[in-house]
């Protein structure tokens, strides 16, 4: 498995607006080969932003390259620097490979 991050420092009086952003897109990710799930997490507040993270798992970090490679990636994405700025900066990304998983199922 292999998990993509992005974090996000949201301006504290743009989440609605960001929240709105990521629930009305359409994210392409059920249609990449590959893909196993997604989650837009909300962190601690600070004094000048709330943290996001957007939260993707890949059956593999091959998968996650073809996704960022693809067409679907483009669509997806095309949107993404459009309107009003809602973010501190760019969000920061993060990469891990599973070492060890555990699980219900």
């Amino acid at each position: 498995m292999y998990i993509a991050m992005n974090r996000f420092k949201v301006i504290p009086e743009e989440q609605h607006a960001f929240m709105q952003r990521w629930l009305t897109r359409d994210s392409q990710l059920r249609q990449v080969p590959g893909f196993v799930s997604f989650e837009l997490l909300r962190g601690p507040v600070a004094e000048d932003h709330v943290l996001y993270a957007s939260h993707t798992v890949w059956r593999s970090y091959v998968d996650f390259e073809a996704w960022t490679r693809s067409e679907q990636f483009r669509k997806a994405h095309a949107q993404a620097g459009d309107g009003r700025k809602l973010t501190i900066g760019h969000p920061n990304f993060e990469g891990f490979e599973t070492v060890e998983e555990l699980s219900l199922a």
